[in-house]
């Protein structure tokens, strides 16, 4: 060749622009081939890469095969590759290797095939890939899925103790990763989900010596499938197990655990921040009742992942979601700033619903709600109902502790209004329906508050504990028992089994108000086998807010019986029934006002006016020991009267309904000559009795 020929190569050959094709240290461009196969000879074609490239048959059909492919002649590069007998010659490549390898024994790390053999290797993988490429791009994805699995079989093959981390070429390593990745997607389209759970596994388990970013795609992969699929994976066979090593047990923890370790591999710089994988981590948090776990996630997220403003809603939103309010509310505070975000208005109605679960920052919910609903226009016009809702609970709470009756009927009106203008925008939000329910309850508006609880069930198909309760709850006000009695039944009948603890308690109360002693001690101890049953048969998860959730019933029902006793002065049972109690809640102003009560009954005077006091130190809003501190005191003469009245009083400023409260202060303004006051109180005793329900209304929120 001539200086001016050979430079001609070099030229070509360094230019990107042409496209070639390389094998063994030759190079030939790809037009001379496309030409031939344009003109329909592919025998020619395969001929010229044979004798251009010095290659064998199969990897010239190989090679023609790709060209083709990437020509986008998808049924021309599939005829190709069908041509070739694959598995034979990938046999012949691990006999040619197997022949050239000394001895396992004498082997080292380095003892894997040189750079020709890796490149023949490579040449027929590639051409099995595109092969199974080819029938995916044509539908056929269950033949695709078993072409594809071969090639991971046969790197198994030839690759005994897995893909080395040195020496492979770079090539054989893509073919290798984009085998790994493509297998499970075909088998899922294929529908054979069992399939691609194992085909997941095995490339997350198997020593493919996968790049971070490859490993990454398909842990997300696989932990999309497992949340969102449908189908139980079940857990990892015991061959794939390692001793010690924590073993997840449904889908749910399977994904969470991929999830988490994508999250790490972010913090740690291995891998690319992918915002969806956070995304997908909250939903699965958030199904098992976790969200404090990715609060921890969030602290941890690098900065620049999220902007602060970012950070700060979505810890807010998990720290609402684990019950930790106040450290919510104080992200929000830090959010809602006049130099952050003040009018965002998902901030403002988190807010907002948090305050509205505390008497004591109702007022400052309220600004929360009206600033939302100032903001409630626009792109945000549709959440109007949900700004009003909002407005309504806090004004409803701040109700509670006003300091006037005139100030508490005007925000309990307000509250009532911003209730109902919510609901005329959202005429079938069934919430919304439920709050008004209860509502209306607690101002003793029984028939408004009866049918708000018939439409909810109603919306809600009967699907609703609470719906029942409140239904049943409205007619124990209206002393209709019987019919209280027989919802319970009928919500026991259409509640599962784990369920039906807040509707037993109610029945309870129920057969209580009816003097059916009997009946309620035993429907306490079906409701006590519940919770037993309960503890030693948790899920796979056992997560925390439902073993406290389980505690509160199981304590709860150790008071009732105790109450129940101290009704029938069983005294030994009460004290037994109250050292439970203890057990599971060693300091509470119930239990020392059931034994105030206890000490009054057996005329030990000192030590329970000395229980009220306690209890009132511990809980210093607990109506009921208010109410009872305030009769003893009345008893012990007339000196005593101012401070009795002031306790009552106090009493009815917290819990304005209640008849008890009001009963007492009757007594003390008839022992101090001021029997008008004596007769109001009297009377609004009177008619609160009548429409008392067997558990405060308030339980149900």
């Amino acid at each position: 060749m001539s200086e001016g020929e050979s430079t001609g190569v070099s030229d070509w050959e360094n230019d990107p622009t042409v496209r070639q094709v390389l094998a063994n240290g030759i190079r030939i461009k790809t037009d001379e081939v496309e030409a031939k196969l344009n003109e329909g000879n592919i025998q020619e074609a395969e001929s010229a890469l044979r004798e251009g490239l010095s290659l064998n048959f199969e990897e010239a059909r190989a090679l023609l095969g790709k060209i083709e492919y990437q020509r986008g002649n998808v049924e021309a590069a599939l005829y190709v590759f069908e041509g070739i007998d694959l598995q034979a010659a990938i046999q012949r490549m691990q006999q040619s290797l197997s022949d050239k390898q000394p001895p396992k024994k004498g082997r080292s790390r380095s003892d894997i095939p040189s750079s020709l053999s890796q490149h023949s290797i490579n040449v027929v993988l590639e051409a099995i890939y595109l092969k199974a490429k080819s029938l995916q791009k044509l539908g056929k994805f269950n033949e695709a899925a078993v072409v594809c699995k071969s090639v991971l079989d046969a790197v198994e093959n030839i690759f005994s103790d897995g893909v080395p981390d040195v020496m492979v070429e770079n090539k054989l390593q893509e073919t290798v990763c984009r085998a790994v990745e493509l297998l499970p997607e075909l088998w899922t389209l294929s529908k054979c989900y069992s399939e691609a759970i194992a085909a997941y596994r095995r490339g997350l388990l198997s020593q493919w010596n996968l790049d971070n970013e490859c490993c990454a795609r398909i842990q997300k992969e696989f932990a999309v499938f497992l949340l969102y699929s449908g189908v139980e994976a079940g857990p990892p066979s015991l061959a794939s197990q390692i001793d010690g090593s924590y073993v997840p047990r449904n889908n749910l923890e399977e994904a969470i655990l991929l999830l988490m370790i994508l999250m790490r591999k972010s913090y740690l710089g291995k891998i690319k921040w992918d915002k969806s994988v956070l995304e997908h981590l909250s939903f699965a948090l958030s199904l098992c009742g976790q969200t404090s776990v990715l609060a921890k996630q969030l602290e941890e997220a690098m900065p620049g992942e999220l902007t602060r403003i970012e950070r700060w809603k979505l810890m807010a939103i998990s720290f609402c979601g684990s019950a930790r309010n106040s450290s919510a509310l104080d992200l929000l505070r830090k959010t809602l700033n006049q130099n952050e975000e003040p009018n965002d208005i998902m901030s403002l109605l988190l807010a907002a619903k948090i305050c509205s679960e505390n008497v004591l920052l109702a007022a400052e919910g309220v600004k929360y709600a009206q600033r939302a609903v100032a903001n409630a226009n626009g792109a945000n016009e549709h959440l109007q109902g949900v700004c009003f809702q909002m407005l309504g609970l806090c004004l409803g709470k701040q109700a509670k502790i006003s300091s006037s009756d005139i100030e508490r009927s005007n925000l309990q009106s307000e509250a009532l209004k911003s209730l109902d203008r919510a609901l005329a925008l959202e005429f079938d939000n069934s919430d919304l329906i439920y709050v008004l329910g209860i509502q209306h309850a607690e101002h003793r508006n029984l028939d408004a508050a009866l049918r708000y609880a018939k439409q909810y069930l109603d919306a809600t198909g009967g699907s609703k504990i609470k719906g029942w309760r409140l239904l049943a709850l409205v007619l124990s006000a209206q002393q209709r028992f019987s019919e209280a009695e027989v919802v319970i039944d009928a919500a026991l009948d259409e509640t599962s089994r784990w369920d039906q603890g807040p509707l037993l308690r109610t029945k309870a109360k129920l057969k209580c108000s009816q003097s059916s002693h009997k009946e309620a001690i035993e429907t306490y101890r079906h409701l006590m086998a519940l919770v037993q049953a309960q503890k030693k048969s948790y899920g796979p998860l056992g997560t925390a807010p439902q073993s406290e959730d389980e505690t509160a019933i199981e304590y709860e029902v150790w008071l009732g019986l105790a109450k129940l006793y101290s009704s029938l002065s069983h005294w030994k049972d009460v004290e037994i029934c109250l050292d439970k109690a203890r057990e599971l809640k060693e300091y509470s102003a119930e239990i020392l006002h059931t034994q105030g009560v206890m000490l009054e009954k057996q005329g030990e005077t000192r030590n329970a006016l000395a229980a009220y006091i306690n209890a009132l130190l511990l809980e210093p809003k607990y109506v009921p020991c208010k109410i009872l501190l305030g009769a003893l005191l009345m008893k012990m003469g007339s000196k005593m009267f101012p401070v009795s009245r002031t306790l009552l009083s106090d009493a009815l400023h917290i819990e304005p309904t209640n008849h008890m409260a009001w009963f007492h202060l009757g007594c003390v303004h008839k022992e101090d000559g001021r029997l008008s006051d004596a007769a109001d109180c009297f009377q609004a005793a009177s008619l609160l009795a009548e429409s008392e329900p067997v558990e405060s209304f308030s339980s149900l929120m």
